[in-house]
């Protein structure tokens, strides 16, 4: 009977959760008699097929305009491969918002269970085998899969067709009896890939949970029988009552993580911290924790908003020989095993009650949750109790590896760990009574939290450098050289920086940011790219640009940011830039900055909106003599002289000196060559910094992971500074006197460094502090500029995000001297922050759309608006399997 009961519930996970060709023109032809007429609400191409270039395609999957009638239908359709050949995919794009869809699942399989235009799935999703090949809830961004990894399709071996089911669990969205055309959007290549994706689900299909029982774990474990795969990607699923979910992988007794999430956050596939590989033997283990909580009557496994589930999605490759694309496993055969599980495990991770799904379930439920979200405590709380970690991270309300907890578990304990778990304990107490108060009090303590976890994280960084290995440990300023100036004496002893967790500017872009730097006012001056993005698609083999014909970039490009409450005090660079990058502020405020699509070089009036003050290179036309750049990447210019430098760049290799006029004067460098490359060979020459009073010049060589610095006269080559903790990257660099501050790359496949920021003594070269954001996450750091009152910003690429870093002692000053009074500072929802949709709907020539839902204050407060309409601007990209060169 149990086995029968498992077969049914994988079959209703089915139902509810199937290159080459020889030309694009073939692709055109084949779909010219039918191209779908979408309705008129529907938006979207109305071609499926889209070439991108002779050997890739897109593929877009959408529902053609329907309608549910009543909550939890489930809506399939299928769509054919439009080529016969062998073909991969390597990115999928959801189009889709919860507001209306509760989850998507895409499938391959070789013949569907239906040919009509769309049918409910209770029908059935495929005739044959269904792999499942991609999975979307929540708001979810984009997936893009590792360099040289794809889903097999076509061919002798690869599914024929392409399944999307759509789950529509609360249909009062469509009260206006609107079309929903949601779905997924695919890029497909014909260019075989060396190693094939897959997909490894783990499921409960037996979990009861009694109705208001506190804690209910599911848990479900299987041995592993093939070939050895590497797994790069996860992703959570759960209905209301789920907490946290985690997967490991077990070997000889020792548990690895594979991820742990919450699944009432957006349910994307999330990159692996550390790459996991699994090898025959080993067993993959995972647990969902439940509560129920609130419930009247017990929950079980089933496809409906008021059941549960419990899934864990692995996304993996393998050597295209042994490639298997889909594994399940539905049991427990090892139960005794999970006595030993990680602690972590048993945490829940705190999400905040508006940032909990509520969509896509039914009114009743909905009602009933919110009730029992009212009598539950706060989310913070551990149901297990752990370690002094999992007590740390109680206290912060946070996921312990956000708040940077590393467990080095040295053999004798910080003597001054007992004294901060006394003063945990103190403000866990504290907190506990203020839970009792009214809706006024709980938004209070709400907004004092932020206040909390900045003063509770430094004070565990003071006890956490007492454990960390020597290398990140926190060492004192040594004396400045002779001549290097007088280091100020705050500035002097521990010096670390922390995450300004009450500045609303990490909310506020709307493009990939390039670059950042400092006015003389200390205002932030930020170089966005708006609704352009850096892709494959976007140069040639020749590095000249493919895109011209999108034109430039129609919104402000550059933005000045007030430091304190992040409003836009002025901004320029409409219709100017193609793919901005580098950005630099001279003494007289004058901006320069570089486009690597122009391959020039640009001074800019801060003040002006007239033609550029100097222009060097020639507009789209890359080269490496005197009059040319081939997509340079930075500009410094010395603040005594005048004299311009500009590091030139992605495909050129070389630092180019400038007069003040732009006349050439000279140029040095030169490309890598091995394993070693020596003083003055670079491997993009990605960011420079001036050491003026010391007449150096440092240059961020990125992908040898090294900072060079150079004699400014005589261009002798002064020293390196590499750490086994850059990585293979160093995108960035900053100087302020007696300081040296970088961010690195994401790493390679089967890296272990983290990316993330370094503080340096500049004399020595030692690192003195490391330091990530709390809030979001780095993905691809890509400038950072520094104050000399320590203060400092770092704009990300990827996640289209600048945070800002202030160092402890100034961040411990302020909470002093305003006590109190900085909380009320931390205003309410949609008060004091920015909203990027008002400011460009007030400026004549821009729409709001895509910008509402960068609100400052109020986006982490509510639901993204705009979040989940199309996703693109979040895309994510997981680690590569192999080191290549990354544009941005």
């Amino acid at each position: 009977m149990a086995g029968v009961c498992s077969l049914l519930v994988l079959l209703l996970v089915f139902n509810s959760s199937c290159l080459g060709f020889r030309s694009p023109l073939s692709v055109f032809k084949r779909f010219k008699e039918t191209t779908r007429s979408f309705s008129n609400e529907c938006l979207g191409p109305s071609r499926p097929v889209t070439p991108v270039d002779s050997s890739d395609f897109t593929l877009d999957i959408r529902m053609p305009g329907v309608t549910p009638k009543q909550s939890d239908t489930y809506f399939c359709m299928s769509m054919r491969l439009p080529t016969d050949e062998e073909a991969f995919v390597i990115d999928f794009k959801p189009r889709a918002s919860m507001d209306t869809v509760h989850h998507m699942l895409l499938f391959g399989c070789n013949m569907p269970s239906s040919t009509g235009s769309y049918w409910f799935c209770d029908e059935g999703t495929c005739a044959d085998k269904a792999n499942i090949l991609y999975a979307w809830a929540r708001n979810a961004p984009p997936t893009r899969l590792p360099e040289g990894v794809g889903f097999r399709v076509g061919g002798e071996t690869g599914s024929k067709y392409f399944v999307l089911q759509v789950h529509y669990g609360d249909i009062s969205a469509f009260r206006d009896d609107h079309k929903d055309c949601s779905g997924v959007s695919l890029h497909l290549t014909r260019l075989p890939q060396p190693l094939i994706a897959g997909m490894y689900l783990l499921m409960s299909v037996d979990t009861v949970i009694p109705p208001g029982q506190k804690v209910v774990n599911s848990d479900i474990s299987c041995h592993y029988k093939k070939y050895p795969m590497h797994v790069f990607a996860y992703r959570v699923h759960t209905h209301h009552l789920g907490k946290v979910v985690s997967g490991y992988r077990v070997r000889n007794g020792q548990w690895t993580l594979i991820g742990r999430q919450s699944p009432q956050l957006p349910q994307a596939f999330y990159p692996v911290e550390h790459p996991v590989d699994v090898s025959f033997g080993d067993i993959l283990a995972a647990r969902c924790v439940f509560t129920g909580e609130g419930r009247t009557e017990a929950t079980h496994i089933g496809g409906t908003s008021n059941d549960e589930m419990c899934n864990l999605y692995i996304m993996y490759y393998m050597e295209a020989k042994h490639a298997v694309s889909f594994m399940t496993c539905t049991q427990n055969v090892v139960p005794d095993m999970f006595r030993a599980i990680p602690p972590e495990a048993n945490i829940p991770i705190p999400v905040k009650p508006d940032m909990v799904m509520m969509h896509g379930h039914h009114k009743e439920t909905e009602n009933k949750d919110k009730t029992s979200l009212l009598q539950q405590p706060k989310q913070e709380e551990v149901l297990e109790q752990g370690d002094f970690y999992s007590l740390l991270s109680k206290l912060l309300g946070e996921r312990e590896d956000v708040v940077h907890v590393h467990k080095y578990n040295p053999t004798e304990k910080a003597d001054s760990e007992s004294d901060l778990v006394a003063e945990i304990a103190n403000v866990v107490q504290k907190k506990d009574l203020g839970r009792s108060g009214a809706r006024e009090s709980a938004e209070h303590e709400e907004r004092g939290n932020a206040i909390l976890v900045r003063d509770r994280i430094h004070k565990f960084h003071r006890l956490e450098s007492t454990l960390r290995p020597a290398e990140s440990r926190v060492f004192s300023l040594q004396q400045p050289l002779p001549g290097e100036g007088t280091w100020e004496s705050e500035h002097t002893g521990d010096f670390h920086v922390e995450e300004a967790l009450d500045w609303p500017g990490v909310y506020l872009l709307p493009g990939q940011v390039s670059g950042v730097a400092l006015d003389p006012k200390n205002n932030l001056v930020i170089f966005h790219r708006g609704n352009h993005v850096w892709d494959i698609n976007s140069f040639d083999s020749k590095f000249v640009y493919q895109q011209r014909g999108l034109g430039p970039i129609e919104e402000d490009t550059i933005l000045v940011i007030d430091p304190n409450n992040a409003t836009v005090l002025q901004s320029s660079g409409k219709n100017l830039f193609y793919l901005p990058h580098g950005l630099s502020v001279d003494k007289d405020g004058n901006y320069w900055v570089t486009d690597v699509a122009l391959h020039q070089v640009f001074k800019l009036d801060p003040n002006s909106k007239e033609s550029p003050l100097l222009i060097l290179g020639r507009s789209m036309q890359p080269g490496s003599d005197q009059n040319h750049f081939c997509q340079p990447t930075d500009v410094a210019v010395d603040p005594d002289t005048g004299t311009i430098y500009v590091s030139d760049g992605y495909c050129n290799s070389r630092i180019v000196q400038f007069s003040p006029s732009g006349q050439f004067i000279t140029q040095w460098g030169e490309e890598s060559s091995g394993s070693n490359p020596a003083p003055g060979q670079f491997s993009v020459p990605h960011s420079l910094a001036l050491v003026p009073h010391l007449s150096q010049l440092c240059v961020a060589d990125r992908e040898n992971g090294r900072i060079q610095c150079f004699k400014t006269d005589t261009k002798e080559f002064v020293r390196e500074i590499k750490h086994a903790s850059f990585g293979r990257n160093v995108f960035a660099i900053s100087y302020i006197p007696g300081l040296l501050f970088a961010v690195n790359g994401k790493p390679y496949f089967g890296d272990q460094e983290p990316v993330q920021g370094f503080v340096m003594n500049f004399s020595s070269g030692e690192i003195i502090d490391i330091f990530k954001p709390v809030r979001k996450h780095f993905d691809m750091p890509h400038d950072i500029a520094a104050s000399e009152d320590g203060t400092v910003y770092v704009g990300d690429a990827h996640t289209n995000t600048v945070w800002k870093f202030i160092s402890t002692e100034k961040m411990e000053h302020r909470s002093v001297k305003k006590a109190g009074i900085e909380v009320q500072e931390i205003k309410g929802k949609g008060s004091g922050g920015l909203n990027l949709g008002n400011f460009f709907a007030s400026h004549k020539g821009y729409s709001r759309k895509g910008f509402d839902r960068l609100s400052t204050e109020g986006s982490d407060q509510e639901k993204d608006e705009d979040d989940g309409s199309e996703s693109e601007e979040e895309e994510y990209s997981a680690p590569l399997p192999a080191p290549t060169l990354s544009s941005s």
